[in-house]
């Protein structure tokens, strides 16, 4: 009777432990659950930015990474020194306005390549001539593999004088590294190692 008694114990004390243990794994596992929904919820508020518009009101606003935006700045970076680089205007001031903005974006590579044209009366035969000048960028190539970025540029190239219009096709490499952003600077790129690679006539056309 005894004995009997002792084993009934016994068994009571295992059942007893293992709802102990089911229990334990039970709380594990909600509060391991709850941190992680914690996190997830904090990760979610960090991606949400409320501005506040004039005092007035709040108006929300998402986060992203600002990584993946790069390639797109990238090409917008190239692209915007081309166009002010080689947009010419029979007016000294407005090439020179064009130049100075376009040496924000670049080293000294680019103010070497308009020292070299400028020192060749390039410059001065726009002026007096009356010729305008511009560009039609077709795309920009570049590869993220390495850094600093090698970018390649095919553009084309109007010469427009009273008498015809040249077109030319127009080819540049480039490198680009990191720098600081700015109000003259916002894609936050620097062209270093500007080289014209092709720049020939295509066709002449009579006005």
């Amino acid at each position: 009777m005894e004995f009997k008694t002792l084993r009934n114990i016994e068994n009571s004390f295992r059942q007893i432990r293992l709802y102990a243990i089911v229990f334990a794994v039970l709380c594990i596992g909600v509060v391991g659950y709850a941190v992680w929904r914690s996190y997830r919820f904090a990760e979610d508020q960090r991606q949400k930015i409320y501005v506040l518009d004039n005092g007035k009101s709040l108006m929300l606003a998402l986060s992203q990474d600002a990584s993946i935006n790069r390639p797109v700045e990238a090409r917008e970076h190239v692209r915007r020194f081309h166009e002010l680089f080689f947009t010419l205007a029979p007016d000294k001031n407005a090439i020179e306005s064009n130049m100075s903005r376009a040496f924000n974006l670049a080293d000294k590579s680019a103010f070497d390549y308009y020292k070299d044209l400028s020192e060749k009366g390039y410059y001065s035969r726009i002026i007096s001539g009356n010729v305008q000048q511009r560009i039609e960028v077709d795309s920009v190539v570049c590869n993220f593999d390495n850094y600093p970025y090698a970018v390649r540029t095919y553009a084309k190239q109007f010469i427009i004088r009273s008498s015809n219009v040249t077109r030319r096709n127009l080819i540049t490499s480039c490198y680009l590294v990191n720098s600081v952003r700015s109000d003259n600077n916002p894609q936050g790129f620097n062209i270093e190692k500007f080289a014209v690679v092709e720049n020939k006539d295509i066709e002449v056309i009579e006005r």
